[in-house]
């Protein structure tokens, strides 16, 4: 089967489409042959040996995948051989087929297209388990999304605005606000143009956010800590920006707010029972219309590289597909 290949850490262009093995299920695996694979920022990292894990060299990356189940290993009932199914991986899913846990993989519903289920579970999952689970939003409060027109960032803001609070959508271009508006946000900040910590005061009437939703790290991490209201909760997602921000504790301490770490793959792995509620009610609101991925552009497998070198110059809104 054809793959692509990190065979050295460096820039997408390093990175080479070549056959490899095929492969086999173990016990609670599934082998899906992969229709699309959702592009996400973690991707670009890995590949640079940037990321909090590194899999061992060569490695095929891609995580957020659709397709269609070729074998099952011992033990998987849920999904049957020619079942149409999403999912996602540690890595391994930019290639014609992937190993997936059974855990992790699910049925498609048969409204979702291969590219929109490709585009959602890792973008919806991440964000309402970090609004939900670790943020505990509730009606009528403010939320402010950083990085907000990005693939996790837009799926905040639409959750956001669906489970009743007011949301303050942040990003770097008055085009990417734009399309923030049309998925729900009350208000947006353009944090090239204007001042993050006074805008959010001044949207807030000097009450501050009442949780941050923060996938960019980097230098606005600190202006959007001290703009947080009291007893507001600052949800760290990644760090998209590049660097990791060194942060004041006494910012949280005389806030009384909490710093929540929000690890969506862990927490899907290690609490997958929780983690399947989520994933049925984030479908559920899929099929009543409520949810709805923006796909910025699809690629085809060999043409990967291009598609990391779009997603690291910061060109994307929503989600990048590769078609398999």
């Amino acid at each position: 089967m054809k793959a692509i290949r990190c065979k050295k850490y460096g820039p997408p262009s390093s990175l080479v489409y070549e056959e490899v093995a095929d492969m086999q299920p173990n016990a609670k695996e599934v082998l899906v042959s992969v229709r699309a694979c959702g592009l996400n920022f973690p991707d670009t990292l890995i590949i640079q040996g940037l990321y909090q894990f590194k899999p061992e060299l060569p490695f095929t990356p891609g995580s957020d995948l659709a397709g269609v189940v070729k074998a099952v290993g011992e033990g998987v009932s849920h999904v049957k051989v020619g079942q149409e199914v999403f999912g996602f991986a540690a890595h391994g899913a930019l290639a014609e087929e992937v190993i997936v846990p059974a855990n992790a993989c699910f049925s498609k519903p048969p409204q979702m297209d291969f590219p929109t289920a490709a585009s959602f579970l890792m973008a919806y999952g991440t964000s309402y388990h970090a609004l939900k689970d670790r943020g505990n939003l509730s009606k009528g409060e403010t939320l402010l999304v950083l990085g907000a027109s990005g693939g996790v960032g837009l799926a905040a803001v639409e959750l956001g605005k669906l489970m009743g609070a007011r949301v303050l959508a942040a990003a770097s271009t008055d085009d990417k606000l734009a399309l923030c508006k049309e998925y729900g946000a009350d208000a947006t900040i353009n944090y090239t143009t204007q001042d993050l910590k006074t805008t959010i005061k001044e949207l807030t009437d000097g009450k501050g956010a009442d949780v941050v939703y923060d996938p960019v790290g980097g230098t606005y991490s600190e202006a959007a800590l001290r703009a947080v209201g009291r007893n507001g909760r600052f949800l760290v997602v990644g760090f998209a920006a590049g660097d990791i921000p060194k942060i004041p504790l006494n910012l949280p301490l005389l806030k009384e707010a909490a710093i929540v770490g929000v690890f969506w793959g862990a927490f899907a792995m290690k609490n997958s029972k929780e983690n399947m509620q989520n994933t049925m009610t984030l479908m559920q609101w899929h099929a009543e219309g409520k949810l709805k991925p923006h796909i910025h552009a699809m690629y085809d497998l060999k043409d990967t590289d291009k598609a990391l070198e779009e997603m690291i110059n910061r060109k994307v809104k929503g989600k990048l597909i590769v078609k398999v």
